[in-house]
């Protein structure tokens, strides 16, 4: 399972990403969760607009580089077919 995630995203906020954490473990699930600093939810929608303190926002870096983290994750798990 793969969680990309916006450090700041007020909405899922760190406790509860580590409880999402704590219940992946304990279910034996191969997991990873990578976190996008200055990035609130929805940081890959560029309908989102700009304003992070709105709690929802686009972020070009974090969109590009969990795009990339994202691909390389389908290579892994669907590699060979």
């Amino acid at each position: 399972m793969l969680v990309l995630h916006g450090g700041d995203d007020p909405h899922v906020p760190p406790k509860e990403v580590a409880a999402f954490e704590d219940e992946m473990r304990a279910a034996g699930v191969d997991w990873q969760v990578v976190v996008y600093g200055g990035a609130v939810h929805a940081f890959t929608n560029p309908a989102s607009g700009n304003d992070n303190s709105r709690g929802a926002a686009y972020n070009a870096a974090a969109d590009r580089r969990s795009w990339e983290t994202m691909k390389a994750f389908f290579g892994e798990i669907f590699k060979g077919g």
